[in-house]
């Protein structure tokens, strides 16, 4: 009966600290994966959805380049000839022909850029 003195409580530590860091271990990963889903997605999510055309976004996007232009565009901060152009379908040479007072490196944000005659 010697030998049940010398163990010690300590050893119930072990087994409790293992179960214990492995819950906190797997709650670490779930929140890592997103967890509640509210996340926006990540870079290399975005990319696939943009390959597969998954984006809800492009086909409403669609939609409205298969429309007549506006006349006018308004443009808004950042904005570039390049940039317009993408977003209306018309070529840049276009856009320099229907605004030839603009200065392409000048543009300021709320001026009005001619679409079409």
């Amino acid at each position: 009966m010697g030998t049940y003195a010398r163990r010690s409580p300590l050893r119930f530590l072990a087994p409790v600290a293992l179960v214990a860091f492995g819950i906190a271990l797997l709650m670490i990963v779930s929140q890592s994966n997103g967890g509640d889903g509210n996340d926006p997605p990540s870079a290399s999510e975005q990319e696939k959805a943009r390959d597969l055309g998954a984006s809800g976004r492009k086909s409403e996007k669609k939609k409205r380049d298969s429309s007549l232009p506006t006349r006018t565009y308004t443009v808004k901060r950042g904005d570039t000839l390049g940039s317009i152009s993408e977003k209306t379908g018309i070529p840049v040479d276009k856009l320099q022909e229907l605004n030839p007072q603009i200065d392409p490196q000048q543009l300021t944000t709320g001026q009005k850029i001619k679409l079409r005659e």
